[in-house]
């Protein structure tokens, strides 16, 4: 019996094939110049911006509110133009049905988006941090607007706010603080607009990966080959997370940017570090009064209270309703500009330096039993002030917003233990705490913190926590 043989009507090496895979390869090189030139023209257009460059974001999640977080979000145009330029080219490789002048493409299209447009994005975010730092940049500082923000707002007046101020001279009226802090909004917004690109990019990077599978699907045919041309393009999925992990660092350096400033408005709430108690006379309970004798509200922190002092911090606006005023006044104008994500980022770094900064204050402070339930109640003030400005629903209770701000989950751990009405329930306390996964204080730091009640005695505390630290 004659044994079917399987004859190839073309060796699979011919001379045809590599005069195939040569022109691919010069291709594909040709598309490599092209997608570079399209993304450099798109990098220069960057560096000199005007009122086109810039858009307000479209991403999932983005706010309707007026007055949300991200609800005046932009982002530039370097992304689109980068993108697009990036599509164009790899679709014409893949028009050619050449499966490897279509990876080659697909690989060149990975690597310049995952090199060359994440290090631009990454420089670019880098300057809108130093132009948002308090008192150098755009933001308010303790000696004003700083000269980013006066150098931004006379570049406008040399093209557009010169006319209006000639003809408000004319009128007799004078451009004054209201027009500077609209363009020094402006340029709040654009700067943080270096933010939002590196979310907008990794979103539309992910739907770039999702159209190049979806060309594959319907123009190649199944096979090894094209199976490799797949795995090529899902190489976009780690440049995704490479603009996502660039987004977060570059959060970070905001977030330290501000921390200075964050650190001395709450030092000048609690009275520490040059605050505000010299210029005001108190009287013998430590709360401040005017000189005609009526009482006015606590500005520092102060939790040795007695029952006078407390029912005046209950009825006056204390110092922590101050603190987080002037904290909204230094992170509302991001928060509306940045993509939610981002905004909910900055507000829990933010509330973190808060909280340390808040903490050591406290354990510098003596505690009565109802000191300790003042503690509370600003404790909670505090958690519903963060709630109020978390866009994320997953983060508005307070469990989830300690787990992801470990400072502020503290802040409560000290509240509860501060408030126990003797000292066998401590132990109890932490024992349950510590089951629930929700307690991070150490026996050291508990024997501290209890020793400030001026009604326990150092040596019960001593012995009552004599017990390894698990």
């Amino acid at each position: 019996v004659d044994q079917e043989e399987k004859v190839d009507i073309l060796p699979p090496h011919t001379a045809l094939n590599e005069v195939a895979a040569e022109i691919g390869g010069s291709y594909s090189a040709l598309e490599r110049c092209l997608l570079l030139a399209g993304m450099q023209r798109a990098f220069v257009h960057a560096n000199y911006p005007d009122d086109s460059t810039f858009s307000p974001v479209v991403l999932d999640g983005s706010s309707n509110s007026l007055y949300g977080a991200g609800s005046r979000a932009l982002q530039t145009n370097l992304v689109e133009e980068c993108l697009f330029a990036a599509r164009r080219s790899t679709l014409r490789a893949f028009a050619t049905g050449h499966t490897g002048t279509a990876s080659a493409a697909a690989n060149v299209c990975v690597d310049v988006l995952g090199r060359l447009l994440l290090d631009v994005l990454i420089r670019r975010a880098e300057l809108g941090a130093s132009l948002l730092k308090p008192g150098e940049g755009l933001l308010d500082g303790q000696s004003g607007l700083g000269q980013a923000a006066l150098s931004f707002a006379k570049s406008k007046a040399g093209k557009g706010l010169r006319g209006v101020h000639g003809a408000g001279a004319r009128s007799g009226h004078r451009v004054g603080d209201e027009e500077l802090r609209n363009q020094t909004m402006l340029g709040v917004a654009r700067a943080t607009a270096n933010f939002n690109d590196l979310e907008v990019v990794a979103d539309y990077t992910k739907r770039l990966e999702g159209n190049f599978l979806k060309e594959i699907d319907s123009g190649y045919p199944r096979g090894h080959d094209t199976e490799q041309l797949r795995m090529c393009v899902k190489g976009l999925k780690g440049v995704v997370e490479s603009f996502t992990q660039a987004s977060g660092r570059s959060m970070e350096q905001l977030i330290s940017t501000l921390l200075p400033q964050v650190r001395q408005i709450v030092g000048d709430a609690v009275g520490q570090d040059g605050g505000g108690t010299s210029a005001t006379a108190s009287n013998f309970l430590g709360s401040p009064v005017l000189a005609g004798g009526a009482t006015i509200a606590p500005t520092v922190l102060n939790y040795e209270l007695d029952d006078e002092s407390f029912e005046m911090s209950q009825i006056s606006e204390g110092f922590v309703v101050r603190m987080c005023s002037r904290l909204d006044e230094l992170i509302d104008p991001l928060r509306v500009h940045l993509v939610p994500k981002l905004s909910d980022d900055l507000l829990v770094g933010i509330l973190g330096g808060m909280a340390k900064r808040m903490e050591a204050a406290i354990r510098k402070s003596k505690f009565t039993p109802l000191g300790a339930i003042s503690l509370d109640s600003d404790v909670r003030y505090i958690m519903n002030f963060a709630k109020d400005r978390i866009d994320s629903p997953q983060l508005k209770s307070n469990v989830t917003l300690c787990k992801i701000c470990p400072p502020l989950a503290r802040l409560n751990q000290i509240a509860l233990l501060m408030n126990v009405d003797d000292l066998e329930d401590v132990l109890d306390l932490i024992s349950v705490s510590k089951r629930k996964g929700v307690w991070d204080l150490k026996l050291d730091e508990a024997k501290t913190l209890l020793s400030l009640r001026v009604d326990f005695e150092g040596e019960k505390v001593n012995d009552l926590l004599q017990m390894d630290d698990e």
